[in-house]
């Protein structure tokens, strides 16, 4: 390290005497880490076909910035289940797709919703856009 990259400091020993110290105070570039960031969002049913885990919003979960998917079944109280999923469309495979008549809806923080219909089809709802809201009111 060169000696313009470092800085010099003084320190007292117990016995009075000083030392001159030297230490890196340049900031470092962070490490190489994966992408940052969660969107929330929580998981409607208006039926339950198999009638485990009822009706109204019976998960709560969060898409990490990685696309990965962490779900938290609210059923069984007082904890439910947590489980971990690749991606949305992984958990929407295993979890939603194979009952199109509980008539899901995925509402993400943003208000963006995913309808996925008891004939099968997946209506999209975009978020609404900034200020759409202040001018209905």
């Amino acid at each position: 390290m060169a000696k313009e990259d470092k800085e010099k400091t003084v320190q007292e020993s117990e016995s009075d005497e000083t030392q001159e110290v030297e230490v890196d105070l340049k900031p470092k570039k962070p490490a190489k880490l994966c992408p940052q960031g969660i969107k929330t969002f929580t998981v409607c049913r208006i039926n339950d076909e198999s009638g485990v885990s009822g009706t109204g919003v019976v998960i709560e979960g969060i898409v990490l910035a990685t696309g990965q998917c962490v779900v938290h079944w609210l059923y069984p109280a007082p904890k439910g289940s947590i489980a971990i999923f690749e991606s949305i469309g992984d958990f929407a495979t295993v979890h939603i797709k194979p009952h199109p008549g509980n008539e899901t809806i995925i509402t993400y923080e943003d208000g963006e919703q995913v309808h996925y219909r008891e004939d099968g089809s997946v209506l999209t709802k975009a978020a609404p856009e900034e200020g759409e809201a202040d001018e209905q009111d």
